[in-house]
């Protein structure tokens, strides 16, 4: 009973993962025809594509506030309601900045899902599953970009007015996971941390961890009391580590040129000499490789550990980056070099960094400051994200292929000196355990 609940109850909140990701991707299906149908500028049209990553950044530097005010539980329905309305707000919008302020809107609640729905399934979850369990939302993001391509290619059939169902289709999975939240549980550890709800606390615990709840509720209780001594402030002496490492984690995995890639792929087909049909095959291609390999990630990542799966993944990324740019420097671009290159970037990445980096965030930081810790580590991630997607185009066009994943490659080289010296293994431990050994009392 007990497994089923809190698998449940992670399943219900990586649902925001789903639309996170199928919000992110839904717009590369749409974009041409939404420029056309508002004659947009170059400028103007920039703004459109790139308006919802400024939103989630937004979204990703303030979600710990009302995680920490008003709950876990009532932040999700905010998110929810903000898919529900940019879903239908973007489909029925008649003029441009009508559009745009809803495409903000969906992009807040991807910023604020970054940060609370990690931290909620990390609080419910039992030290043996937690990173299968917080997996699932990185799992759903990755569902969600592979629905939103076979969604919009599907839709796409469907004349002028095409883009407008493109974005409207993801008001579905928006009022289920709406409707869905009513059934999950708060926080217990938000519950014992800033309601003093000791009672109710322990009444999830039970279900969580029937065996040993008691101990738990000690233990959080206990965490608490070294918190209050401590400061809530997390940029003080005591949580160094945590921040280091969450920081760090953040920039190495956008110093991949993950999202470079993910956005620009059809691009960087057609640079490696494939043609425009090919390109957009090899893109599906991605978006399928990414979903399987992170499926595999969070499958072993409770079982090998956080740490093992950042080594492997460092020297596989290190591999494949080297190959792509060689290949570019060498000039011999015939046949699928790059994008076989580009599809073991992908695996790799999505095993490693892809499947640890929301996990170990919202392991890292004690209870007192997990919210502000997951929104520093969620907001250094999309930061990056906005600067690498920003520059790839004018890096590519000026430096080429060659030098351009040279630098991404030379990044790795450093995320495997950072994991092999740096990174603790945090499997198997109680997320108090964890604390006593992270934070300097």
């Amino acid at each position: 009973m007990r497994k089923h609940s809190v698998l449940a109850w992670s399943m219900v909140v990586a649902l925001g993962g789903f639309l996170f990701g199928f919000d992110t991707a839904v717009i590369s299906g749409a974009e041409k025809s939404i420029q056309q149908f508002w004659h947009l500028s170059v400028m103007e049209h920039g703004l459109t594509i790139s308006i919802a990553l400024i939103g989630t950044v937004i979204g990703s530097l303030f979600g710990a506030r009302p995680s920490d005010i008003f709950g876990r539980k009532n932040t999700l329905y905010f998110v929810a309601a903000a898919y529900l309305l940019s879903s239908i707000g973007t489909a029925m919008a008649d003029n441009w900045y009508l559009f745009l302020v809803f495409r903000l809107l969906g992009g807040l609640g991807v910023g604020i899902s970054s940060v609370t729905a990690p931290i909620y399934i990390s609080e419910v979850s039992p030290a043996d599953r937690r990173g299968r369990l917080v997996g699932l939302f990185q799992f759903n993001v990755v569902l969600g970009i592979l629905i939103s391509y076979l969604s919009n290619y599907l839709i796409s059939q469907g004349g002028e007015a095409s883009w407008r169902w493109m974005l409207g289709v993801q008001a579905f999975p928006s009022a289920l996971f709406l409707a869905l939240i009513y059934f999950i549980p708060e926080s217990p550890r938000w519950l014992i941390l800033k309601k003093g709800e000791t009672g109710r606390a322990l009444e999830i615990l039970r279900v969580i961890n029937p065996l040993n709840c008691e101990q738990e509720l000690a233990a959080i209780k206990n965490s608490t009391l070294h918190d209050t001594v401590s400061s809530g402030n997390l940029f003080s002496g005591q949580y160094k580590t945590p921040v280091i490492l969450a920081v760090l984690f953040a920039f190495f995995n956008q110093v991949s040129g993950i999202n470079a890639i993910i956005y620009y792929a059809p691009r960087i087909f057609e640079m490696a000499g494939l043609g425009a049909h090919s390109s957009l095959l090899s893109t599906v291609g991605i978006g399928l490789i990414n979903f399987i390999f992170t499926l595999l990630g969070i499958n072993i990542i409770d079982k090998v550990g956080r740490r093992t799966l950042m080594l492997v993944g460092s020297i596989g990324l290190i591999a494949s980056l080297f190959m792509v740019a060689f290949t570019f420097y060498s000039g011999h671009m015939s046949g699928f070099a790059i994008p076989v290159y580009m599809m073991m970037f992908i695996a790799f990445f999505a095993f490693s960094q892809g499947a640890v980096i929301w996990v170990f965030i919202s392991e890292i930081f004690p209870n007192q400051v997990r919210a502000k810790g997951q929104t520093l580590g969620s907001s250094t991630h999309w930061v990056m994200a906005a600067i690498i997607a920003f520059c790839f185009p004018y890096l590519a066009e000026s430096l080429g292929g060659a030098v351009t994943f040279s630098f991404f490659c030379v990044m790795m080289v450093c995320q495997l000196i950072f994991v092999w010296k740096f990174m603790p293994e945090t499997k198997g431990r109680s997320l108090e355990q964890i604390e006593t050994n992270m934070v300097m009392h």
